[in-house]
């Protein structure tokens, strides 16, 4: 018998080019919504040494969508969101958003829940339709908070939250990952990711568009390169969740790594986006994602489990692909750290130690 269950998704569709120009004026107000309490937040922490709630810059931004012609929720959204930030930044101050100029901020225009709904084939919005390229039949759905997004290249996008029924459909087996730079993740019965060159395979027409001054066709090119790079990691992502019950990653972290002359592989092998892939597909299919500390993992023998002297370490050692431990076993580097990280896996599972979903 299947189990369903409900969980929390975000849908998000294009939204027609015609309906730029008026997305764009609301994004525009609602930087001046943001640039204002920004300011105000900053006089008022100076002057009284309080901060700010989302409840108080409310009382200071009532009325202010009937005269910026935004929808009155939305200037509710755009202040928690703001308290939201400089919270989690830990600032007095957050960054000024900019309508104009090079460096402008991409539009952004928040919608509180039921603010936004479905008629007649469009998303109606603070008294505007707005046609859309539906791919994902929206009339299905009872739409949350969510927003309008503009993208590098001037696309607008809505983004709603729903609630769909997931179905528990994880396969039965369990897998270790080890994620690496020769291949984007290896798994522990050996079969690799070896998509992991996205920006590489593009990188001198890059420099060519660059070079002419081809803003757009720089714009283009990176866009390619991202969709080419999610594309590959939800297939590959989804075909890990369907396959097993346990998936078990190893927290290497990029932030390290990108400091050296293996950056540009570093940040094009992805490996933040697979995880946060992984860990919301297993949580809607039942599954169990765990990550674990993969320090020695590819110095470890996984067949005797001893720290055998022949086996890579360090920068010396990411040279060396193959290794013989000296029980007699010939490695291959990446599956042997990924059984590793799979065995770790099943120790926490077998110590009692409470399992969440994510991290």
């Amino acid at each position: 018998m299947t189990n369903h269950t409900t969980a929390t998704k975000t849908l998000k569709v294009r939204v027609r080019d015609k309906h730029a120009k008026a997305l764009r004026r609301q994004a525009a107000a609602v930087n001046l919504v943001w640039n204002y309490v920004n300011e105000l937040s900053r006089r008022y922490i100076r002057e009284r040494h309080q901060f700010l709630s989302a409840y108080d810059l409310q009382k200071y931004t009532n009325g202010a969508g009937k005269l910026l012609g935004l929808h009155s929720q939305t200037v509710q959204r755009v202040s928690a969101e703001y308290v939201t930030r400089r919270k989690q930044f830990r600032k007095q101050r957050l960054a000024w958003r900019k309508t104009h100029g090079v460096r402008r901020s991409l539009g952004w225009v928040p919608v509180n829940t039921g603010a936004a709904t479905w008629l007649s084939g469009q998303v109606r919005f603070n008294g505007q339709h707005f046609k859309v390229w539906d791919s994902h039949g929206l009339s299905q759905y009872r739409f949350r908070s969510g927003c309008f997004v503009e993208d590098a290249r001037g696309r607008w996008y809505f983004c709603v939250a729903v609630t769909v029924k997931s179905e528990q459909r994880c396969g039965t087996g369990s897998v270790g990952v080890d994620l690496g730079l020769k291949t984007t993740a290896t798994l522990s019965d050996g079969e690799p990711l070896e998509a992991g060159r996205f920006y590489r395979d593009m990188e001198k027409k890059l420099a060519i568009a660059q070079r002419a001054r081809k803003q757009n066709r720089v714009q283009a090119i990176h866009a390619k390169i991202r969709n080419r790079r999610h594309d590959a990691l939800h297939k590959y992502s989804r075909e890990l969740v369907n396959k097993n019950g346990l998936i078990v990653v190893g927290n290497v972290s990029s932030s390290g790594l990108v400091k050296n002359n293996q950056a540009k592989s570093v940040l094009d092998a992805g490996w933040s986006t697979l995880r946060m892939l992984l860990v919301y597909k297993c949580e809607h299919a039942g599954s169990v994602f765990l990550e674990v500390d993969e320090r020695y993992t590819t110095q470890t023998c996984s067949c005797c489990g001893s720290l055998s002297p022949n086996s890579p370490k360090g920068r010396a050692g990411l040279g060396i692909r193959a290794w013989t431990c000296e029980c007699g076993v010939t490695h291959d580097r990446d599956i042997n750290a990924a059984r590793n990280i799979l065995a770790l896996g099943h120790q926490r599972l077998a110590g009692g130690i409470t399992v969440s979903l994510g991290r």
